[in-house]
């Protein structure tokens, strides 16, 4: 068994096992962590007595619930250094994790957001409990939905990656399950057994000691909103969404509005944009060299450092958006953001 502070990693029975050890701060993502689950990752690829990856977290509450966002906007407001390095450790682990070779299940028992779905959607097993509290809330605080947003929410059904990407909208297990984010949904009391035979060498399949845990979650609080998210949602335009949404019927689509109103203008355009480019990208890693570039900007921008003062520093939930609204978010503004970088900044995957 190898220790770092905030991340554990070790071999148990066939299984190698990386659990989020920093519960105080809902385990969220710092860069020691990142690199430390690379390592074992890369460690563990070659290991015979590794036949696949579990990762779960201490503490009762939190799954992930994202990165060290305070660092990132402090960096952001300098020179950056610490940012880019923070997501070029995040970024290439989850290209790791798109790509591995073996079994990786996430336990996604509690909060689940931002950089905890990065560490989890890119695997090909996900089990979801009634605690999961999943979303990818980052235009809210003029961030957008990287860890590969741009690439897995345009592939969900229908037009509801889009939806999730630019609301924030939080799902419980119904809904990831629904929405395929979710694999598996095993109630939270069965989730230690359901690690243990995951773990015991003579447990059986994987796929079919998932299979045995599963339960049905019930329906999904999307699924009468479903046809309403494919017909809003579906522009490509973020002014054509904003009034396909105040020409629906019901309170449910001005809540909507409402919502994405609240949102950073700039950073709404920016998210559609990106899952635009990552709906078309030919590759995993060719999407997160192109989300290196967009984060390294972003955190940059006066939106970033206001969304973080108003719901992390100051707590007033009032944030003073700069473009104040969608019409003055120009497309040269857009655009200036997913330039190349130079050669020597791009990120190397």
């Amino acid at each position: 068994m190898s220790e770092a502070e905030d991340v554990i990693a070790r071999i148990e029975g066939r299984l190698g096992r990386l659990t989020l050890n920093r519960p105080r701060a809902l385990n969220a993502l710092n860069t020691p962590m990142c690199r430390a689950m690379d390592a074992a990752l890369r460690a563990w690829r070659e290991d015979r007595r590794v036949e696949a990856v579990m990762i779960d977290h201490a503490g009762p509450r939190g799954f992930c619930a994202g990165g060290d966002i305070r660092m990132v906007a402090e960096s952001g407001a300098g020179d950056g250094a610490l940012a880019a390095a923070f997501f070029s450790a995040e970024y290439t682990l989850n290209a790791l994790i798109h790509a591995y070779p073996k079994p990786y299940v996430a336990m996604m028992d509690g909060v689940t957001m931002g950089g905890g779905v990065g560490v989890s959607i890119h695997g090909p097993y996900r089990v979801a409990t009634e605690r999961t509290l999943w979303a990818m809330p980052e235009t809210g605080i003029g961030l957008f939905p990287d860890v590969g947003g741009g690439w897995f929410l345009p592939r969900l059904p229908g037009r509801l990656g889009v939806f999730l990407g630019l609301t924030g909208a939080r799902l419980g297990a119904a809904d990831c399950f629904a929405a395929r984010i979710a694999t598996h949904v095993v109630a939270s009391e069965s989730i230690e057994a359901l690690k243990a035979r995951l773990i015991a060498p003579e447990g059986g399949a994987l796929p079919d000691v998932l299979a045995a845990f599963h339960s049905d979650p019930g329906a999904a609080s999307l699924a009468p909103h479903r046809a309403a998210i494919d017909r809003s949602f579906a522009a490509d335009r973020a002014e054509d969404i904003f009034s396909a949404l105040a020409g629906e019927d019901g309170e449910w689509a001005r809540e909507q509005l409402a919502l994405l109103k609240s949102k950073s203008p700039q950073t709404i355009k920016i998210a559609l944009r990106q899952m635009q480019h990552g709906a078309r990208a030919g590759s995993f890693a060719e999407h997160m060299k192109m989300e290196y570039r967009i984060a390294l900007r972003v955190v940059g921008l006066p939106d970033f450092k206001e969304g973080v003062r108003a719901e992390l520093i100051d707590r007033d939930n009032a944030p003073r958006w700069s473009p104040p609204s969608i019409e003055a978010v120009t497309d040269e503004m857009v655009e200036a953001v997913f330039a190349p970088l130079q050669p020597d900044q791009e990120l190397r995957l």
